[in-house]
């Protein structure tokens, strides 16, 4: 029992003097920081450049400036530099000139030392000490929307419409230089398999690799078709002889041709023989010619995939 006693007692002496040397290091440990951080300190730190105040007129191309700003102040200051990306802010409203086709933007050490830091941060050097930001005059340009699609309908469904996007344009706004190579934006591809109904997807635009100095009205569009279930149709249709010279007699055969198309259920019954039409032209053959080429010159809109059984038509001439 005793034993027990002194056993314990031991114990928490070694304890009190360990926890007695944690405190001490970690008490030395926060006057070294403390130490380190009141100490003055030069450096040179890369600053970001975030503008404001653009004429409207005008856009400010994505050069990629910096300036190199060299400070003197205390260790505390510049934890505000490690915490978050420094930033430099130009009015140009009021810090620039426009010189020719460039801004400029040359300021003292004194200048930024009143109106970017605080009084006890002294700048020491500015590199470079002039900033150009080139320009160019904004253009604003609607461009129509270019469909990408992949699509496998289920056997015997087809669309029924063609697929349209909304909206079917984009505006786009930026420098001359670099808007005016635009004649449309395209989709990303829409791939679907195995449709039956309709169709009403959202896609991304394929938007431009220099997308920060553009301003692009929309990013996404919807895309849309009616799909229906499609049956096959076919007509025997007469065959017409145009351009024949006057005074030549044709004989040619067959007189008619069977014209097959592709056809939605809800459109079949609307389609007649009198929607087609098949001639042959005369005027298209050579001397050493023998045959005819039946050409469908026409047929309803809502017909696909049209073809004639016959691609030659006999014929002789007499006089």
């Amino acid at each position: 029992m005793i034993k027990s006693i002194r056993t314990h007692i031991m114990a928490s002496i070694k304890n009190k003097r360990i926890n007695v040397f944690l405190l001490f290091l970690l008490s030395s440990f926060v006057i070294l920081i403390f130490t380190k951080l009141s100490k003055e300190y030069t450096k040179t730190i890369s600053f970001e450049i975030e503008k404001y105040n653009v004429p409207k007129e005008y856009v400010i191309l994505n050069d990629s400036i910096n300036l190199n700003i060299t400070l003197k102040t205390f260790g505390f200051n510049w934890l505000r530099y490690a915490m978050s990306k420094p930033k430099i802010a130009i009015d140009f409203s009021k810090d620039v000139s426009k010189e020719g086709s460039v801004f400029i933007y040359n300021k003292s050490k004194a200048y930024l030392n009143n109106t970017q830091f605080d009084k006890n941060i002294e700048v020491l050097n500015l590199e470079p000490e002039r900033l150009v930001f080139r320009y160019d005059v904004n253009l604003v340009k609607k461009v129509p929307i270019k469909i990408n699609t992949d699509i496998q309908y289920r056997i015997g469904y087809d669309r029924a419409s063609e697929v349209i996007a909304e909206p079917d344009s984009v505006v786009i706004v930026g420098p001359e230089i670099l808007v005016s190579e635009y004649e449309f934006l395209e989709t990303d591809t829409l791939k679907l398999s195995n449709i039956r109904g309709d169709i009403k997807q959202s896609v991304t635009l394929k938007l431009p690799n220099n997308e920060s100095d553009l301003k692009i009205t929309v990013e996404h569009v919807t895309l849309s078709a009616k799909v229906e279930k499609f049956t096959e149709g076919a007509f025997k249709i007469p065959v017409e002889l145009i351009n024949v010279p006057k005074g030549l007699q044709v004989k040619y055969f067959p007189k008619e041709v069977t014209v097959s198309y592709y056809v939605s259920l809800s459109d079949f019954k609307m389609i007649s023989k009198k929607d087609f039409k098949v001639i042959c032209d005369f005027q298209k053959v050579n001397e050493s010619q023998t045959v005819l080429k039946p050409e469908l010159v026409l047929f309803p809109e809502v017909a696909q995939n049209t073809k004639i059984d016959y691609q030659r038509i006999e014929f002789i001439t007499t006089k």
